[in-house]
Formats: structure tokens, sequence, C-alpha cells
């Protein structure tokens, strides 16, 4: 079936407002074509709310979602911003505090199961202050928590209670972060939904979103997520996702480097020494991707007659899908604990406090940025 494009043909959600498509299932809107005849008619994640009391993750682009913020600041809203603990600066919403307006946040961190169970737990919530507080963004509160392992999160409904009031509570994130586990435990915890609820009881807002009543009467907006292209999470191929986002904790790989080594982190990015004393450096990523060592001066022509086979994955044919690879030059002062962090692969603690010149070599638009060591 081909989607109607114009006139008195378009059909839209009866439950949320939005266009009805049948082309893709992550976007908003999807509808399975054998669905596209029922009276009265709803896009699949509305299905879900009212039939399984779920959400469903849809995603939309940069622009898109900063559209749907730009209406927040109008409202009285309690906010709740969810984070990618293992991909943190990369599913942070910058600029939020911008679109929210003087409504408080909450800050939800999701996937703390992945860190290893020997975390100082208040230091690394010390350093979510520190790094809120140097992206510009205000919270209310901040709660770390896994939506895997169900941690965390009696204490982030306490905090949704306290701040909550009678505002509406708008969930904004990423694509990927936990955002459908958040607000399906607030529909499970906050809402009188049942099996017996009419698509009428929950009025569409259009513009993609989908209001879920509470039970005093007001709601828990569902946002979709923000695809953000600087995040690996969104440049690997469905195969390889599950290689580069981990699902198990970290096990940190600790590699003592001469200046002039190299490690590759699979095909998918590549760590060079360039220039320091002889020091230890951790690799924080997933336990599924293969790390192998070089020498730098050798680097070049591994990746040439080697990529997708030794340095896999991805295969060859994933691999020529990805953009080209850029490099990125860093200086890590004298006596500073700090991470190259490399968006949704991971980071790179180095542990030597005599500094260090280094390179990272990803494809072209992944994000690659040094801060103060994580753990």
């Amino acid at each position: 079936m081909t989607l109607p494009t114009g006139g008195d043909d378009i059909k839209k959600c009866s439950g949320c407002g939005i266009q009805l498509q049948s082309a893709a299932q992550d976007k908003p809107g999807y509808l399975p074509e054998k669905a596209w005849d029922r009276d009265p008619v709803i896009c699949q994640r509305c299905f879900r709310i009212k039939n399984y009391n779920e959400a469903s993750s849809v995603a939309v682009d940069q622009d898109e979602f900063l559209r749907l913020l730009g209406q927040i600041g109008g409202k009285n809203a309690l906010v709740i911003h969810i984070v990618d603990l293992f991909d943190f600066e990369g599913s942070l919403i910058s600029g939020l505090q911008r679109f929210v307006g003087n409504n408080p946040v909450i800050l939800a961190v999701n996937k703390t199961d992945l860190l290893p169970k020997v975390t100082n737990w208040n230091k690394v919530l010390n350093w979510v202050q520190k790094q809120c507080k140097e992206h510009g963004l205000r919270t209310e509160d901040i709660v770390l928590c896994s939506a895997k392992k169900n941690q965390g999160f009696e204490r982030l409904l306490e905090t949704v209670a306290h701040y909550r009031g009678d505002r509406d509570v708008y969930v904004v994130g990423a694509t990927n972060v936990g955002k459908s586990s958040l607000i399906n435990r607030l529909i499970r915890d906050y809402s009188d939904l049942d099996q017996e609820l009419t698509v009428s009881r929950y009025p569409g807002t259009t513009l993609d979103m989908v209001n879920i009543p509470l039970d005093d009467g007001r709601y828990i907006i569902d946002t979709p997520g923000i695809v953000y292209p600087w995040r690996y999470s969104e440049l690997v191929s469905r195969e390889d996702l599950g290689t580069v986002m981990p699902e198990n904790p970290l096990k940190p790989m600790v590699y003592q480097l001469n200046e002039g080594q190299t490690l590759f982190f699979g095909g998918f990015g590549r760590f060079d020494f360039l220039q320091g004393e002889h020091q230890s450096f951790t690799c924080f990523i997933s336990g599924r991707l293969g790390i192998h060592r070089t020498k730098l001066e050798r680097a070049d022509s591994l990746f040439a007659e080697h990529a997708g086979e030794l340095l896999s994955p991805p295969t060859k044919e994933r691999l020529e899908e990805l953009p080209e690879w850029t490099r990125h030059e860093i200086r890590i002062p004298k006596g500073a604990r700090q991470d190259v962090f490399i968006s949704g692969l991971g980071w790179i603690k180095i542990n030597g406090e005599q500094g260090a010149l280094v390179a990272v070599h990803v494809p072209k638009g992944i994000k690659v940025l040094s801060r103060p060591s994580l753990i």
C-alpha cells in the first residue's frame, strides 16, 4: 500500500493526531498496512498504550524535535530528561534550558548497570552535576537509574511525585536511552489506564506527541526520541548495533602503551598514542568489540589490508556504508585526569598524570572530546 500524499485522503491517528504512514516502523505515525482500514484508526504507538499500557519508541530529526521542545516553555510542566550514562555527552540535549524556560527539570541518568560494580556512585553523581553545570543545564534533581535492572526507579518516582504538583510530565530524550522503559513505568504507577480505555480518553496534541492520562487529570506527554547523528548508535547497521552498544557491565581493559602505539576497536575506531611517557590507558567499550594493538607506523596499512576481517566488525560491506574516517588530535595536560570520549563507542581513560598527545580516528561526524574522568 502506498501512503496518501495530500488532500482529503490523508489519514491521521485518532489518538495523537499524527499523519499515518506504513513505511517506517520507528518513525511517528506508523501503522501496519493490515490495520489501515480500521475505524477508528490509531498509530502503533497509541495502540500499544491503549491495549497494553505500554509506550514504544519513535524518533524524529533534530529540527523537528527542537520544534516540539519549543512548546514546553509555555506550559506548566515537569520535564524528565533521560540521558545514557554510557553516552552521556552524546545523549544530553544541549540547550534544553532555553526551551523549557522556568519549568523544573529532573535528569534521569539511565544505564548505570553498565558501570563496574565497584563504582563509587557518589563520585559519579558529583561528576554528572559538574557536567550539567558545564553544559548550562539546571536540574531540580539528578537520579541515577537502570531501566534494565529496575534500579533507582522508586527514587525517580518519589522525585517526580515531589516536584509534579499539578503539572503535566514531559519526558524527553535521545533515541536508545531507555525512554520507553521509563514511560511504561510511569504509566503503571500513575495512570488509570486499563483494557477498557477508549481512544478518546487520551486526546492527541498532534505534532507527534502522545498525551497519556494520569489519575489526577494531568498527563504524561511522551515526546519522540531525538536522533543525534554524532552517535555511533545512529550510524551503524542494525546488525552491528548490539556489538557497539554494551548490554552487560563494562569490563575495563587496561593497556600499557609507549608513544607510537595504536589501538583499534574492531573496525569502528582507532586510538593513537602520539607523544608522551610510557603510561596506561583504560578502555571502556563493549565487551563484544575486540581491541587490536599495533605500532602507529603500521596502523594505516593494517587498516587498509584487514578492515572488515581481522579488524571487525563491521564487515567490509558494512564498512563501505560508513563515512570516511576523520582524525581528532587531543592534548591531555599534565596533572589532568581525563577521558577521551567517543559518542556511542565508549571512552579511554588516561591514567597517567604526565600528559599525553593522542589522536582518535572515527567516521566523519562522530562526536569526540576530552572530559574529566567519569571513573
